[in-house]
């Protein structure tokens, strides 16, 4: 199957983690927006959708679906999102498509993190795919500064020839370079760098459950 066809499988499976009268924590993504279409079959059993962005809402809003804010709903019983890397413990680099931030707050509302990803991300230790950092646009030169002292190359994710702004009016840093080899201690540790948003590391908000699109079918992962 090509890689699309295996999202669309995953996206499919993850219904399975849906219960009817609740409402759903959705992530960003590719892979993610093949399970809002697999969602939107079934938009009349469930209570709603908390989105981690602007453009999963429109996706979701476009389908019939209910999106609430994070702030009117006190907890969630499960998260399905896409990652740029699972390791086999079932941390994650997340941010490829610049809401890492929501994407973590969402998780953290929920009682389960289900990831849904192609074979292509699975993989021994984080570090391959560029980590991405939200950052304040002051902090952005010193927080680049600090990466090298750790032998990680941070850049400046552009947009159009400019600093792209993410749905939360911040610059995203890509780190290359990096072997991430004690995924908690590492978010720890950047977190609590002055200036940085999130790091797109999901250690503290890791993932359950992975349903793992194979060329032999679905195949899942719980940690």
């Amino acid at each position: 199957m090509t890689q699309d066809e295996l999202k669309t499988l995953v996206g499919q499976a993850a219904l399975h983690y849906v219960k009817p009268g609740t409402v759903v924590g959705v992530g960003t993504g590719s892979t993610v927006n093949k399970f809002i279409d697999a969602l939107g079959t079934i938009r009349d059993q469930i209570a709603g959708a908390v989105s981690s962005s602007e453009a999963s809402t429109a996706r979701l809003r476009a389908l019939g679906i209910h999106v609430l804010e994070a702030a009117e709903v006190d907890e969630l019983g499960v998260y399905i999102d896409g990652a740029d890397e699972i390791d086999h413990a079932g941390y994650m680099i997340k941010g490829g498509g610049a809401a890492l931030t929501r994407e973590k707050i969402v998780a953290a509302q929920s009682h389960q993190f289900v990831c849904i990803a192609d074979e292509t991300k699975l993989v021994q230790t984080l570090g391959a795919f560029p980590l991405p950092v939200e950052v304040i646009p002051m902090a952005a030169a010193r927080v680049m500064r600090q990466f090298a002292a750790l032998g990680g190359s941070a850049t400046l994710r552009l947009k159009d020839g400019a600093p792209l702004v993410t749905d939360n009016g911040q610059h995203i840093l890509d780190v290359r370079g990096l072997k991430i080899s004690d995924p908690l201690a590492f978010e720890t540790q950047v977190n609590q760098w002055p200036g940085v948003v999130t790091v797109g590391v999901f250690a503290l908000q890791k993932a359950q459950i992975c349903l793992l699109g194979t060329g032999a079918g679905v195949k899942t992962m719980v940690f």
